[in-house]
């Protein structure tokens, strides 16, 4: 438990951070571009904006999944974090169009840029965006939360080195056209991550199989290594976040083993091979299921969230 309160406020402090230095730098480009006139500037400060947002909602959503689980909401409030992500990553998909649209629309009626002001300003909002993405990226890479962060950050720190790029471009040749092409290839670079930022929170919001946890290697191996166990079935495979796998199964007990023993064996096991501390595990006698006694709807196993179990049978169920 110490170590993940380490882990929140260590992923808190960063993210604060990361959120005063985006929305001092965009004050400041705000107030630099209505003393200048400059349109660029200005919809540059929109756009670190919209970074300064998320940032927010990360930071919030940090400190929220802090917060200590209760009766409505028994698993607590990590999943917080996960919906923060999944927002963040559909925003930088939004993002993406946004940048696209605007592309096209300056190839097809390309604009005049005043490369001397956009290279100068680039490079002060690579300099903070180099610092920001810094204390992200050295964070905790297994949090969701963070990594959308950190992929809004990294939006703008490659738009910075867009413009610096087209800026020396226009300046030596006055090509206006490499400022939407280059665009165009960041919001590709952008579009790879966001997507796999978004595929990843819903797959976790939809209570799917941890990645890497092979559910068919659970159901095999417990009764192969455990010689109490004859069959395992009806196997739950879910996480609150990358970091906490969770497992539900029915366990068949051979005739006569003891049961305390076996649980206690099965339990050892996830958490060893598989990384499971967190298991509810339902002991049953040979040839019969509480769930279905009459089918054989518990043979089936399934990656997907838990369902309530109304079972007089012994249970184990500790959390991690």
């Amino acid at each position: 438990m110490a170590h993940d309160h380490a882990h929140h406020s260590d992923s808190e402090a960063r993210l604060l951070w990361a959120l005063v230095l985006t929305g001092a730098f965009m004050i400041a480009e705000v107030v630099g571009g209505l003393l200048s006139g400059s349109l660029a500037l200005l919809a540059d400060a929109a756009h670190m904006l919209t970074d300064s947002a998320a940032l927010a909602l990360a930071w919030f959503a940090a400190r929220l999944s802090r917060r200590p689980s209760d009766r409505r909401r028994t698993f607590g409030y990590h999943r917080v974090q996960i919906l923060a992500a999944f927002v963040n990553g559909l925003t930088l998909i939004g993002l993406v169009v946004w940048i696209c649209v605007e592309a096209i629309g300056r190839l097809l009626n390309p604009v005049d840029i005043q490369a001397n002001t956009m290279m100068v300003i680039a490079t002060l909002g690579l300099a903070v965006n180099i610092v920001v993405f810094a204390i992200l990226h050295l964070g905790d890479r297994d949090n969701l939360n963070i990594r959308g962060a950190a992929l809004h950050v990294l939006g703008d720190l490659l738009g910075s080195v867009a413009a610096i790029v087209a800026g020396a471009v226009i300046f030596a040749t006055g090509w206006m056209p490499i400022d939407p092409l280059l665009s165009l290839l960041i919001a590709a670079l952008i579009l790879r991550s966001a997507w796999k930022l978004t595929r990843e929170s819903a797959h976790i919001l939809l209570e799917g199989a941890p990645d890497g946890l092979d559910v068919d290697q659970i159901e095999h191996s417990i009764p192969q290594q455990i010689a109490a166990v004859s069959e395992v079935h009806h196997v739950h495979a879910w996480s609150l976040t990358p970091a906490r796998p969770m497992v539900s199964l029915h366990a068949t007990l051979v005739d006569g083993m003891d049961r305390h023993e076996a649980l206690v064996a099965i339990k050892a096991l996830l958490d060893e091979r598989f990384g499971i501390s967190h298991a509810t595990i339902q002991l049953e006698a040979r040839d019969y299921c509480l769930d279905s006694p009459e089918s054989d709807s518990c043979r089936e196993t399934e990656a997907s969230a838990p369902h309530a179990h109304a079972h007089s049978h012994e249970h184990s169920h500790s959390h991690g």
